[in-house]
């Protein structure tokens, strides 16, 4: 196995996504981009997306850290506008891009038309929250769409089975598609609710870090292959146990979590970078094999397609936000009427992705009997890439001056802090009080200096939020938490230098440094904190 491809892809994505970061491009949009061209630069190797890859390898991890990292609070509270759109507007979109081709491409037949709408039904996992969080969006917004992109992927693999049985030959109904679809939901949700509260105790009770963060890693998989194991949604399972785990972190020890915040941070970019470059090196593939329709013909088909998913995207999102409360008195009553300018940006937010060209790729060449080939395949494959490179390209590059456009208004950063200083103080009080227990009992008793340590700790915790609602420095220009992160910094840079000398000199070992360095990047991380 040639394992330099692989190499060059990984170091190579992770350079340009590195380098995204200081510019104002999007990091997908680049990485898609420099794919597209790299891609006709002689010597690079055919890079084929494999679906027996991407969709039990790639998507559970990158579903898994979305997840863990997205509110399960927030998502409940959204929980309407999310299966509207994770839901109903996939199997909306679905048909409207299905019957679109069909009456757009001559002797397409109609069911192969609805397997290329169940492929770029779903809107990315990855993109549509890599801008969201990049261009400030209001927290219900983004929570809607990190929502929805969580759990698209699950309707939209179910429909594409359903179709795709219909016209390979397998017998399949609509009756049997509502069931199948069904299962898929129930099953996946099933299984995600039995693994959560083992897989969630075995988190909490192995207390190596090591261990609980190699558990860590393989926890998306093993939901993901469990739930596929009873035909269910892998999908939905990875979901509901990440979901749980992200809820109940709090739970972990600590040095887990610090470890694995690390892990998966650099896992969700490595893998982030490796699939939006994988998907502008498909362009040569997918070219290869278009055959008989090269040319204005299938340029035409790209570019009405395109806007048809925009324009259903649209169709789906108004309706669906103002609907329901013209219908319902209570949701009227419960909620905000929602402004003109959320939806917008949830109807322009709709970037396809990676999983649309695995689902594409796994498409069979032939039928059930075995020889005659799949109806349109190679074109099935290349309006599925122009539609995700075109949403990606289009909707990617705009969506940012969009929101700057439409003028949210700004979150307001001192009651935000003021909201902070508060739960601190609170905290403070009952961790005080229970120290106080705890001295008054004679087990527990400490040398005054130690007991006032303690105590100066819980001061200072309270006050690093009161403080930083001050006023600048009128010399430096500097804020109250840069002056403190920039001086802790300096203090701690000038023991870490004492360190080394000290090492250089033979005074301490390698293994003395070590975990005196430790120490020293904890200190450097909570005093981050503390003033962020």
């Amino acid at each position: 196995m040639d394992v330099m491809p692989l190499l060059l892809l990984v170091a190579g994505s992770a350079a340009i996504a590195a380098a995204a970061r200081r510019t104002p491009a999007p990091a997908p949009l680049l990485l898609v981009a420099v794919g597209l061209v790299v891609s006709y630069v002689p010597g690079v190797p055919d890079y084929t997306l494999d679906p027996d890859v991407v969709l039990p390898l790639l998507l559970p991890p990158l579903l898994y850290t979305s997840a863990t990292d997205s509110s399960y609070l927030d998502l409940r509270a959204q929980l309407r506008s999310v299966a509207l759109l994770s839901v109903g507007y996939v199997l909306f979109a679905t048909f409207a891009v299905g019957w679109a081709a069909y009456l757009l491409v001559p002797g397409l037949p109609l069911t192969a038309a609805l397997v290329l709408g169940a492929v770029v039904a779903p809107p990315d996992a990855v993109a549509a929250t890599a801008v969201a969080r990049r261009v400030g969006l209001p927290s219900r917004i983004t929570t809607i769409l990190q929502g929805e992109s969580l759990l698209n992927d699950a309707t939209a693999i179910t429909a594409y089975k359903v179709a795709l049985a219909v016209v390979v030959g397998e017998g399949a109904s609509w009756a049997g598609g509502i069931e199948e679809f069904l299962v898929a939901a129930v099953g996946g949700t099933a299984v995600g609710l039995i693994l959560m509260a083992p897989l969630h105790w075995l988190r909490t009770h192995l207390k190596e870090p090591l261990l609980q963060n190699t558990l860590s890693l393989l926890i998306p998989f093993v939901a993901y292959a469990a739930a596929e194991q009873f035909h269910a949604s892998g999908v939905i399972a990875v979901v509901v146990v990440a979901l749980y785990l992200g809820h109940r972190a709090w739970e972990v020890d600590f040095a887990t979590r610090l470890q694995e915040e690390a892990v998966w941070k650099m896992v969700a970019f490595v893998l982030e970078s490796a699939v939006f470059a994988l998907i502008g090196l498909q362009l040569p593939v997918v070219l290869k094999g278009l055959g008989a329709y090269e040319g204005l013909d299938a340029a035409w088909y790209a570019v009405v397609l395109f806007l048809v998913v925009v324009a259903a995207r649209f169709l789906w999102v108004y309706p669906a936000t103002f609907l329901p409360r013209l219908l319902s008195p209570r949701i009227r009553a419960r909620e905000e009427n929602p402004t003109w300018r959320g939806p917008i940006v949830i109807a322009w937010a709709g970037m396809r992705g990676v999983v649309s060209l695995a689902i594409a790729f796994s498409i069979p060449l032939t039928v059930d009997d075995g020889n005659t080939p799949f109806p349109h395949r190679n074109l099935v494959l290349f309006l599925t890439f122009t539609t995700v490179i075109g949403t990606l390209v289009l909707q990617g590059l705009t969506l940012p001056p969009l929101i700057r456009l439409l003028d949210f208004p700004e979150p307001d950063p001192q009651a935000a802090t003021l909201a902070e200083a508060n739960a601190q103080a609170q905290a403070s009080r009952v961790a005080e009080e229970r120290l106080d227990a705890l001295l008054s009992d004679e087990r527990n008793a400490l040398p005054p200096p130690l007991a006032d340590r303690l105590r100066d700790v819980l001061e200072r915790r309270r006050n690093a939020v009161w403080e930083r609602l001050g006023q600048v420095n009128p010399v430096t220009g500097e804020t109250v938490d840069d002056t403190y992160r920039r001086l802790s910094r300096e203090m701690i840079s000038a023991e870490r230098e004492m360190f080394v000398r000290l090492r250089d000199g033979r005074y301490i070992d390698d293994e003395m440094l070590r975990t005196l360095l430790r120490r020293l990047d904890l200190e450097e991380a909570a005093a981050y904190r503390e003033a962020t």
